[in-house]
Formats: structure tokens, C-alpha cells, sequence
């Protein structure tokens, strides 16, 4: 049978390991081709590494292993040119485009204080400059082939701030904008808009993200009891990836608009 996916193209941001490469192998799973890119370069001000080179090629290597064509590249989210020049090459290799996940990001935490103008600054370029760049990067292509869908990763944070993350939650909640103001006007042309709220994934960011609330938790301790879910443990990235399928299918063409969460309960307290 052929998978639900099969002769659409995907682009994917921030696929060199994590959730992003989880969503290209499930989508390559499903008969998708596959634009990815990651960052070439450390983001500053991290306190842990983004992805590497060799990282990425190990997401073309899973996704060529099922037999499906990919075209990556290591190209920042912040670099619009960058990112336009790429996406129009990879898209005249493959042919189409048809989705578009815009996933990278960072989170860089700690109490209000410790999060300088220049943390801050780099979190919004990132987390949602870097969203809207993807989009404007990809959405010449999807209105070419009639329509598609948009998926942005927003997280539980983009629904309930939580605490010692003050720049991550601004930039989240503002994916959840960006997304519902698109979703409205590109409607007529076909194009779904939602946006996906993971909540404790199991990747670098979500683990690394981890160590800089612990000045917090010292400091205002009855705060830390917010960074809970009802279900223990992490989620793994491939419980995101099926949501994902779902999304740049066509089984939820009547779904824009919408906020798909699957935080085992972060947000809902």
C-alpha cells in the first residue's frame, strides 16, 4: 500500500537530530521526499551544542535508507537569503512542495534576570523570526502546487508560560500568533496553518534545557513544581513525528487554525 505521505515533499527545519530528524525519517516512512536543514554553526549563548555536521548526515542517511530522496542543508533559520536560495534549489531538484515544518529552536533558561537583552534577543530570532523565515522560504511553493500545509512547533510553554524561561515562552506564544494570523489568510489558497505544543521531549534541548532551572528553582522554589506533567517520564520524538504525519496529510484537510498538543498534561493545570 502506498504511505499516506506518498508523492508529497516535506521541508523540515532544525532535522539534524531530535524531533526534526524523527518527523523526516517518519514522513520519508510515509512516501515523503525531504528538504531538511540545521543550524552550520554553534547559537550562542546555549548551554549545549546544537547540532553537528555529522549529525545531519546521519538524517540523510536514515531517510535515503528507506529509499527516499532528501536534500539537506546546514543553513541558520536567521539567514532569510540563506534560506530562500536554498529552498527554491532543493524544491527544483524534487519537484514540488508540499509541507512545511518549521521546528527549529532553541531554549536557553534561567530566572528573569540572568535572561539578557542579548538572550532574549537571540531566543525571538531564532524561535520565531526563524519561524516566519521558514515559512516565507517555503510558502512560494506550496501555493505553486495548490496547497499544502504548515506546521510550526510551538511547545506547552507557548500555552502556559512556565517558570525561569521568560524569552523561550514569549517566543512560543508568538508562534501560536503567527500561525492563526496565516491560517486566516492563506486559506483561500489551500494552505493549513497549526501549530504542535510538545511538552519534556526527549532530545538534547529538551534534556540540556533542563540544567538552567535549577538557579531558579533555588532562588523561587515554589515555582518549580509548575515544570510537572501528569504522565512521568520523557516523550520520545517519534510520539511528535505521528502527530506530524497526521498534519501534513491529507486525512486533516479540514483541520487550520488549531493548536495539537501532546505534552502528557504539562499544560493543563
Amino acid at each position: 500500500m502506498p504511505g499516506r505521505l506518498e508523492g508529497k515533499v516535506a521541508f523540515i527545519t532544525g532535522a539534524g537530530r531530535g524531533q526534526g530528524r524523527a518527523h523526516a525519517v517518519r514522513l520519508a516512512e510515509e512516501g515523503a521526499d525531504v528538504i531538511v536543514t540545521d543550524a552550520p554553526a554553534q547559537v550562542e549563548h546555549m548551554n549545549y551544542p546544537t547540532a553537528s555536521a555529522g549529525e545531519l548526515a546521519e538524517t540523510v542517511r536514515q531517510v535515503e535508507s528507506l529509499g527516499r530522496r532528501i536534500v539537506a542543508g546546514a543553513i541558520d533559520v536567521r539567514d532569510l537569503a540563506g534560506m530562500k536560495a536554498f529552498v527554491s534549489d532543493a524544491v527544483a531538484r524534487l519537484g514540488r512542495l508540499d509541507v512545511i515544518i518549521a521546528n527549529a529552536g532553541i531554549d536557553i533558561t534561567g530566572p528573569w534576570h540572568a535572561q539578557t537583552p542579548e538572550i532574549w534577543q537571540t531566543t525571538l530570532d531564532v524561535n520565531l523570526t526563524g519561524v516566519y523565515n521558514t515559512v516565507l522560504a517555503g510558502v512560494d511553493g506550496l501555493l505553486a502546487a495548490g496547497g499544502g500545509s504548515i506546521i510550526m512547533t510551538s511547545s506547552a510553554n507557548g500555552l502556559k508560560a512556565g517558570p525561569f524561561n521568560m524569552a523561550y515562552n514569549v517566543s512560543k506564544f508568538g508562534v501560536v500568533a503567527l500561525a492563526k494570523s496565516l491560517a486566516m489568510e492563506l486559506a483561500k489558497d489551500g494552505i493549513r496553518v497549526n501549530t504542535v505544543h510538545p511538552g519534556s521531549v526527549d532530545t538534547p534541548m529538551g534534556v540540556g534545557a533542563r540544567d538552567g532551572f535549577e538557579p531558579g528553582r533555588e532562588e523561587n522554589p515554589n515555582l518549580y513544581g509548575m515544570i510537572t506533567k501528569w504522565m512521568p517520564g520523557l516523550i520520545d520524538p517519534s510520539e511528535i513525528s505521528n502527530l506530524m504525519v497526521y498534519l501534513a496529510s491529507d486525512e486533516s484537510k479540514w483541520a487550520t487554525g488549531g493548536a495539537f498538543v501532546v505534552d502528557g498534561g504539562l499544560s493543563s493545570y
